[in-house]
């Protein structure tokens, strides 16, 4: 379903993507891991449409991304990629449920229709008493629900998850990940997951190992 052919990418001299490939099938959970400045991020970037690559493509569905107008890229992140940080990334200013709502509002859906669906994620990740609440007055588990709801309301084909669990204890990030998984599997969405975190990796169908920007030979599982 999403491919990288060769992908390579710099910044400021420094090669972070060395002809990276793979391929991801519909449903499926992949990890990329390795140490700090292996190129995971920007792997991921790529692949999601935020970096555009300097050389190799980016191909969903047989048809290559990484080349469509500003535009089209736009909206095809909108419908069909998810994106979830560390950090969760919320906007302050808004509740829980209009966070979630905001990707629908963005693509034009009426605000009825936007906040009962965010209702309903929220109901799904087992948050659904945070959804008057402004992101400050929500755990760093509750954020990462919300996050997850946000990252999933739009029905994506694939959920890019950069260290999900990075700023949650130990219980915390378990039950982020069998949130983010469970309501992902639902929808048949496929998952990729940046991490450095060996139990994060262990949820992955499939481990990507990334070393000086490029897939260390041999040592996928």
């Amino acid at each position: 379903m999403l491919e990288a052919r060769g992908l390579g990418k710099s910044f400021g001299g420094t090669r972070a993507l060395n002809g990276v490939s793979l391929a991801i099938a519909e449903g499926e959970i992949v990890a990329i891991t390795g140490p700090s400045g292996a190129g995971k991020s920007t792997l991921l970037h790529c692949l999601a449409g935020v970096v555009r690559p300097e050389s190799g493509e980016v191909v969903l569905d047989g048809t290559r991304i990484d080349t469509l107008p500003e535009d089209d890229l736009t909206r095809l992140r909108r419908q069909s990629f998810g994106v979830v940080f560390q950090s969760g990334e919320l906007v302050p200013e808004l509740t829980a449920a209009e966070n979630v709502a905001l990707p629908l509002l963005f693509d034009r859906h009426g605000r009825q229709e936007a906040m009962t669906a965010a209702a309903d994620w929220l109901a799904r990740l087992e948050v659904s008493g945070c959804a008057g609440r402004r992101t400050g007055e929500l755990s760093g588990g509750q954020r990462q629900r919300v996050a997850i709801a946000r990252a999933l309301v739009t029905g994506p084909r694939v959920v890019f998850a950069d260290e999900p669990t990075g700023a949650l204890d130990t219980l915390g990030g378990e039950q982020v990940m069998g949130a983010l998984l469970g309501a992902a599997r639902v929808g048949r969405a496929a998952v990729v997951l940046v991490t450095h975190d060996n139990r994060v990796a262990a949820y992955a169908d499939r481990e990507i190992p990334l070393r000086d920007g490029a897939v260390l030979v041999g040592a996928e599982r």
